[in-house]
């Protein structure tokens, strides 16, 4: 494998770049935000990439340092990457640079999402002005990987595992259907493949929840 040309570029965003902006690198950080997963997890998440690709990727990441392999114990006696917690402190910054994208002139709506893309978009996009007093946990089975959501005191969290006080249960093989709920204007009713198990009062608050900005313009300031 040939080596990267660096960018003999003093400033460290220049070496940044030089560790994430291969392609496909910052994806595959986004997919271990919420906690570690096995090659053929992140190979399902990110369907556009080639294995030999991915591998190298997971490779180049570990010699940075952004991620490392586990071996689970058995009964799993698997692989799995997970973050390091120098490489868990890019997600503010995959946040924000998605929060900058969502006013792209040229992004197209509808397109697949992860579940890890899907979640982390909440967390960007979320407004607490619009969820001040209402309180709610869902339980969110997206792609087979089961979520909490809470929102309390204005403010949403989301982490990876089950709750028993869920007042709501949304189940989607597909994470692309909640995000057609939540930002396509679709009703959940009519979202094919989500699954609603609640209190669909909740449900309507919750997608309210988050709005999209509107694209840049040229007029703009």
């Amino acid at each position: 494998m040939a080596r990267k040309k660096p960018y003999d570029d003093g400033c460290a965003t220049a070496h940044a770049l030089e560790i994430i902006g291969e392609r496909w690198a910052l994806l595959i950080v986004r997919e271990l935000v919420p906690g570690p997963l096995r090659f053929s997890d992140l190979k399902a998440a990110l369907p556009g990439v080639s294995s030999n690709t991915l591998t190298t990727r997971l490779s180049e990441l570990e010699a940075a340092q952004v991620l490392c392999r586990r071996s689970l114990p058995p009964p799993a006696s698997v692989t799995v990457y997970a973050l390091t917690g120098w490489g868990a402190e890019l997600k503010p910054l995959i946040m924000q640079l998605g929060r900058w994208a969502a006013r792209s002139p040229g992004l197209v709506p509808g397109k697949p999402m992860s579940a890890a893309s899907v979640l982390m978009s909440f967390e960007t996009m979320f407004a607490p002005d619009r969820a001040r007093g209402i309180e709610m946990t869902l339980q969110l089975n997206l792609g087979g990987r089961p979520h909490v959501a809470r929102i309390e005191n204005a403010r949403l969290t989301v982490t990876a595992g089950d709750a028993d006080d869920a007042d709501l249960h949304l189940t989607a093989d597909d994470p692309t259907a909640l995000a057609q709920a939540v930002y396509g204007g679709v009703a959940p009713s009519e979202v094919p493949g989500l699954a609603v198990v609640g209190d669909r009062a909740l449900l309507a608050h919750f997608c309210s929840f988050f709005p999209l900005p509107g694209p840049w313009r040229a007029d703009d300031p």
